[in-house]
């Protein structure tokens, strides 16, 4: 979803189209009246429930609204998850979201192939491009991850997770979809169990599998993927559902 087109449907990298409705109240108008559960949730008039990071401006909520914790399984969707999150660090997440269509034009929709042929003059011109986040180590990632993508795609050990993978009960009949490479190792690290929290207070930043996941990639030539960031692109792809469960 290109949450820049507003009003007007848009196909997504992973082939998903939504709209946003130009009708939707903005959030200075909706947290007017909006009051907070006992789980910390913001409840608008409408009875919809958010986290609090979700209502501090119109794109974090339209984000929260039509992509966060849906299912991503491509490659080109995992590794856009990837470096967003990367570029995030130490920023906000609507700065990410504001630029997001820049990123997308300029690296290509995150296709690793085509990354990883970009030349030295348009890594320049990236790095100079104002509507970018202008950070060298950042962007020196998306080249780093995009190659590191590549190399995985023929791994023998990243074809399919095997039977019964935990994976198979989030993702359903569509694990046996899972594209070779990095769709098949970021996925291989869903928990087994995971409890929704009671409360905001009690969701995590951090799991033994988003520590385990940050080992790995950085093992396998990927950067700025420490467990905080993978734990954050598990909430936003859906291998863990954090929405926060007030029911009795």
């Amino acid at each position: 979803m290109n949450l820049f087109d507003f009003g007007r449907k848009k196909a997504s990298p992973d082939n998903e189209v939504h709209t946003i409705s130009l009708d939707k109240p903005s959030v200075k108008e909706e947290m007017s009246t909006a009051t907070y559960t006992p789980g910390g949730q913001v409840r608008t008039v409408d009875g919809t429930l958010r986290p609090p990071w979700a209502m501090r401006s119109d794109l974090e909520r339209d984000y929260f609204d039509e992509e966060w914790g849906r299912h991503i399984i491509t490659e080109s969707g995992l590794l856009e998850r990837i470096a967003l999150e990367g570029f995030q660090s130490g920023l906000s997440w609507s700065t990410v979201l504001r630029k997001r269509r820049a990123f997308r034009e300029v690296f290509s929709l995150f296709d690793a192939t085509r990354i990883a042929q970009m030349t030295e003059e348009q890594k320049r011109e990236a790095l100079a491009d104002e509507r970018l986040i202008r950070n060298q180590q950042k962007q020196a990632a998306v080249y780093t991850n995009a190659e590191a993508t590549i190399a995985l795609r023929d791994d023998p050990d990243l074809q399919a997770l095997p039977e019964g993978h935990p994976a198979e009960k989030v993702l359903g009949g569509v694990v046996k979809r899972l594209p070779a490479g990095l769709p098949v190792l970021i996925w291989s690290f869903t928990p087994a169990e995971h409890e929704r929290p009671r409360h905001i207070d009690d969701i995590k930043s951090t799991s033994p599998e988003s520590k385990a996941m940050s080992t790995e990639l950085k093992r396998r030539g990927f950067s700025f993927v420490g467990p905080t960031t993978c734990y954050a692109l598990m909430q936003a792809i859906g291998m863990v559902d954090d929405r926060v469960d007030e029911e009795d």
